[in-house]
């Protein structure tokens, strides 16, 4: 799993893979502390990833699953690389960009669709608190 694999690293435990007519083109998890570039979060690198595969930027075809719903930055790329569905486990009641902020739809002439998956969510939601729970007792 992408995002336990972050959390060992000491990242948030998020992790992202891009799929294209069912099979995987693209994958990564959370860098941001080891490579101290603020946009290294899972979706911003999968859609990197993604771009270099296919050779575009645009990406209409794909489906972005991933472990935390995606914040106000990695909505506006998801939108702007034109990724036709976004599936996530855990909602983020704090800075969730597709609920809180309604990015993905209208504001563009491309709209996401977003779902989230309940039946991963308890797994990934328990392996995020863990994880803040031990960044917290460590301090």
């Amino acid at each position: 799993m992408l995002g336990s694999k972050a959390g060992l690293m000491g990242e948030v435990p998020v992790g992202a893979v891009i799929v294209k007519d069912n099979r995987v083109i693209a994958s990564a998890f959370n860098s941001r502390e080891k490579d101290q570039i603020a946009t290294h979060h899972a979706e911003i690198k999968a859609i990197e990833k993604a771009n270099k595969k296919l050779k575009s930027w645009r990406l209409d075809d794909c489906d972005l699953y991933v472990t935390l719903e995606p914040c106000p930055m990695c909505a506006g790329a998801i939108v702007n690389a034109r990724i036709k569905n976004v599936f996530y486990a855990v909602k983020d009641e704090e800075n969730g960009g597709v609920s809180r902020f309604d990015i993905l739809h209208g504001t563009m002439n491309h709209t996401t669709n977003a779902i989230q998956l309940a039946e991963f969510e308890e797994e990934n939601k328990k392996i995020i608190k863990d994880f803040f729970k031990s960044k917290r007792k460590n301090k």
